[in-house]
């Protein structure tokens, strides 16, 4: 990093804390603003099986507002809540339509990858679907727990943090109120993958030769333009791909209430498309939630959340038309579309992707996901005879399915037109049900103000899932739909695609917080959970949290003190426990296998798991320190938080040695550390309600996290990237340092070989020693290969809102400083960055005898297998960034116009989606979007080292920047 970036980041972060500062802040002395100071902040915020003001909560609890989330229209509300608050890291996984955010809160502690996912409750009861599901329209609060002394009291589901959503109901006595809030918009290329064109892939082409041979002085290319071919040819398969896609939103909703109980009911759909052809996502959504008071000791009520989703093409990617030669035609002479080519000499055989042909093919090929999802929440509460003391029963019922289907017809994406035919099906379903009793005890005694509550409740879990395939599917209209149609011998129903689990949980907890005078806090939370997926003896563990506040704003020697509205001291300590591993792991697993016997078809079995006897729960030990504040007549808000987390006996698969003939044992092996900082700041830095207003709110975090321990002791895994001291995400590669270059001294111990195929190929660190005149003592090999932390130095985020009479003007944005992008198109596993002219190759700039300082390697030398030997360092960037998310011009129509069409309010706003990256390396150097797109695993052209639980830039979806027209009615 040099010093010219680190400056204008630091600038640019500095510019933006000093306007919160209080020299930034208009606010006026008068005795009217001198009263408003010294009222109490009485914000109730939920906290998990009740509410609290948010002057006495001692736990780290971060709220979001609906009408905040509404602010970025979207199709997932994790989208709108990137960059909103410390602690919270939401990345994206994948840009097609309809896809999920991972949410990391506080960090990674756990080795899988999905036992770091957070708990999402809905209206109180733990929700088995994700944010995605939920309508941001429906959406009133939404809480985040991160600290034990928080999340303690939903036990092991809580162990990564709790996100509580609390959706919009109806108000007693209201009348009916209708609104509707509808988007829609236009998606565009934020930025081509940044591949050669023809001319400049030519000259690659031309230039990546291999070492004459002895006596020679040149060589030939490796690679020859001809067949499909042509030197003046110049094909953008990227624009024969990509168009601009539509995005839509509508959503009706109606709530109200009578004297006795109230109601809201919504209605919603969304339909975003693909900028590659055939892809897109569609839902429809159903919410109704009904109260209703029956007498004054009894309450009745139900949430129900159903939504149907269907997604298309989602096989698709643009991978393979990336790698197409720019200097081949996709046309015949005729002006028809070519369905396959040949490049390189003749090596290369191609079926073409382009939108034109891909949406030709009609029945000939489909790729579609079908879901069903209903979350069902029933609840009834009772006025006990004792003052204060209430009991309440939740009931949870939810179910879930997904159908898929995949057709490809005879010769579709095969070089051989007649490649036959093939088809798949699948199906799952998840039964999910909980059962919660509540007792609750709220009453103020004078100074002293008691809540307690008690809870026992058992959860449940099936999970069923089947596919099946099939070959020489007799016609295109049969699709997948009928595969019994097929030859017998051409059906296939595997063993490893068959699933069926079931879990469940049992759990009793207890929390008693208490607060004296205003001023004294206590909470304390005690919870026992019994897992099924644990070894008897294992299956329970308890496990305690305190947290303690102080509230000096309302001490005695601070009456003076009008600066100050708000000043909280908090302490807390917890601990959670984790038990998301796969089921039946205490049993082992017998791994099925189909073979031949002779001339006979037979199945086998082996032990592909080791049972273990004493698996237990994984836990994690927090403490939290933290501040509250409010200045200024609550002009600037905010706190300061400190943490840290220690993770014990983490569950995980070991390897086990040959000699056991059984490959893995699944058991509590390993430790983590996950500790950092939290600032967030809200300031109403000039406020006229009559004229112009500005509010903006910041906030920086950290999160340092390592592994302390794996297995047996040892100190590393290179398999699956895991070391002591280092964080779970950590890379093992070598160190990009240069190239070489004509003169280098000891190039011939470092990397022995020929100088004229080393020299302009890359040069990485040398680590070992050197002997006694300077030389080094070995060449470069596998000990050379260094760790890297991946993780960002530090993260955040900002939103800002200007408002002049009825327009307001808000953005929001996210920042990161540091931390290791990996960005495989440029590295070997993506086929993108071979620099040997055999497909096309992303724009780099290579080394040449007149081009010496460049930073890619020479074309066509030194190389191993298909790429530049050492090419996986080209993969690491900076990741920092500082990005725009969205800008949100809107107006709200006057109230005295609205009054003559019988409306409440109606605004209409215009949103620019991605509009700006600044301060990013990979950006400047790429022109793409610096935010990953893919999980390790995924859309590369061959297998690379990454793994599942990191995130890349690989050869998905392009980002979009989208431009949308909104409406905001009620009436």
């Amino acid at each position: 990093m040099n010093r010219s970036y680190l400056a204008k980041t630091n600038k640019a972060a500095l510019f933006f804390a000093m306007a919160l500062l209080p020299s930034g802040l208009a606010y006026s002395q008068t005795k009217k603003d001198t009263a408003a100071k010294e009222k109490k902040i009485e914000e109730v915020v939920v906290i998990g099986y009740g509410t609290q003001r948010k002057e006495a909560v001692t736990g780290s609890v971060a709220t979001v507002k609906g009408d905040a989330l509404r602010e970025v229209p979207s199709a997932n509300i994790t989208q709108a809540l990137q960059g909103r608050t410390a602690g919270v890291d939401i990345s994206q996984t994948s840009t097609k339509p309809g896809a999920t955010m991972q949410i990391r809160i506080r960090g990674t502690r756990s080795l899988t990858n999905s036992a770091n996912d957070p708990l999402i409750v809905l209206d109180g009861i733990p929700f088995v679907g994700s944010l995605g599901d939920i309508s941001s329209s429906d959406i009133k609060s939404l809480e985040i727990l991160k600290d034990a002394s928080a999340t303690a009291i939903y036990g092991s589901r809580g162990a990564n943090g709790v996100i509580l959503v609390t959706t919009n109901r109806g108000a007693k006595g209201q009348r009916p109120r209708f609104s509707y809030n509808s988007f829609t918009g236009v998606q565009t290329l934020f930025s081509r993958y940044p591949m050669m064109d023809g001319p400049s892939f030519y000259k690659l082409r031309q230039y990546a030769t291999p070492v004459p041979a002895a006596g020679q002085t040149t060589s030939s290319p490796l690679y020859t333009t001809n067949g499909d071919e042509s030197p003046t040819t110049n094909t953008d398969w990227q624009k024969l791909y990509y168009k601009p896609a539509m995005i839509t939103s509508h959503d009706l909703g109606v709530s109200g209430g009578t004297d006795g109980g109230n109601y809201n009911v919504g209605l919603s759909y969304f339909k975003q498309d693909a900028l590659i052809p055939l892809q897109n996502y569609e839902r429809f959504s159903l919410r109704i939630a009904l109260d209703q008071q029956v007498g004054k000791n009894f309450k009745f009520g139900f949430t129900t959340n159903t939504n149907y989703s269907e997604s298309e093409a989602n096989g698709l990617n643009p991978g393979a038309v990336l790698g197409y030669s720019p200097l081949a035609s996709p046309y015949n002479t005729d002006g028809s579309l070519k369905t396959l080519m040949t490049t390189a000499g003749g090596i290369d055989q191609t079926w073409i992707y382009t939108r034109q042909g891909i949406n030709n093919l009609g029945d000939k090929y489909v790729d579609e996901t079908k879901s069903f999802a209903s979350y069902n929440n029933i609840y009834g509460e009772a006025n006990l005879p004792l003052t204060g003391l209430k009991y309440r029963l939740n009931v949870g019922l939810d179910y879930r399915t997904s159908n898929s289907g995949n057709y490809t017809g005879v010769g579709v994406f095969n070089t051989n037109p007649l490649g036959i035919s093939s088809a798949g099906r699948g199906n799952n379903q998840t039964y999910h049900w909980v059962l919660e009793n509540l007792l609750t005890y709220d009453r103020t005694f004078g100074k002293h103000k008691i809540n307690a509550v008690a809870l026992y409740s058992a959860e449940g879990n099936r999970y069923i899932s089947t596919y099946m395939s099939a070959k020489n599917v007799p016609a295109d209209f049969f699709q997948y739909y009928n595969l019994g149609q097929s030859p017998q011998a051409d059906i296939s129903v595997r063993p490893e695609d068959q699933q069926y689990f079931q879990n469940g949980l049992l759990s009793a907890m207890g929390r008693v917080m208490y607060t004296f005078d205003n001023k004294y806090m206590l909470t304390a939370t005690l919870r026992s959970d019994g897992s099924s997926k644990l070894a008897p003896g294992n299956k329970w563990h308890t496990y305690p949290a305190l947290s303690l506040g102080w509230n000096v704003t309302n001490e005695s020697f601070m009456e003076n003190v009008k600066a100050i509205n708000l000043l909280k001291f908090r302490v807390g300590w917890g601990q959670t426990s984790n038990q998301a591993i796969q089921e039946y792991g205490t049993l082992g697993r017998l791994t099925v296998v189909p073979y031949n016997f002779g001339n006979t078809n037979s199945t086998g079995v082996y032990v592909g798991l080791a049972p273990n006897a004493d698996l237990r729960w994984e836990y994690s030990k927090t403490q939290n320190y933290g501040v509250d504040f409010g200045l200024f007549n609550n002009r600037l808000t905010g706190s300061l938080e400190y943490y840290k987390t220690h993770t014990e006996d983490i569950l995980m698969d070991k390897s086990l040695v040959p000699t056991a003939g059984i490959p893995t044992q699944r058991g509590n092996y390993a430790e983590s550390e996950n500790k950092g900082w939290e600032l967030g700041l809200n300031g109403l830095i000039i406020n006229n309600p009559n004229g112009f207003s500005w509010e903006a709110g910041v906030n920086f975090y950290t999160n340092k996290n390592q592994i302390l321990s794996l297995s047996s002791g040892t100190t590393r895994d290179e398999n699956n990237l895991w070391f002591v001291g280092y964080n779970i995400n950590a890379l093992f590669d070598y160190q990009y340092v240069g190239l070489w270059q004509a003169g280098d001294p000891y190039q011939n111990i470092l990397e022995p070989g020929d100088p004229r195929d080393v020299i302009g190929s890359i040069k990485v660190l040398y680590t070992g020693g050197y002997n006694a005149d300077g030389t080094p003592v070995r060449a470069i090999g596998p000990a050379d290969r260094q760790i890297f932390n991946t993780a960002p130095d530090w993260q955040g985020g900002f939103n800002m809102r200007f408002s002049y009479k009825g327009f307001d003007l808000s953005t929001v944005g996210a920042f990161q400083k540091g931390g290791i992008l990996i960005s495989s198109i440029y590295g070997p596993s993506g086929y993108l960055n071979r620099l040997t002219g055999r497909g096309n190759n992303v724009d780099v700039d290579y080394w040449t005898e007149e081009n010496t300082g460049a930073y890619f390697p020479r074309p066509g030398r030194h190389l191993s297998g298909d790429n530049p030997k050492y090419s996986s360092t080209l993969a690491m960037f900076d990741a920092s960034y500082l990005k725009l998310r969205t800008i949100t011009l809107g107006y709200n129509i006057s109230k005295d116009f609205l009054k003559d069409l019988k409306l409440n309010s109606l605004r209409i706003y215009f949103t620019v989606t991605n509009p700006l990256v600044l301060f990013s390396p990979y950006h400047k150097f790429s022109g793409m979007d610096p935010e990953p797109n893919s999980f390790g695993d995924q859309n590369q052209a061959v297998n690379s080292n990454y793994k599942n639980r990191q995130l890349i830039v690989g050869a998905n979806n392009p980002s979009t920047r989208n431009y949308l027209m909104g409406i905001n009615l009620t009436f």
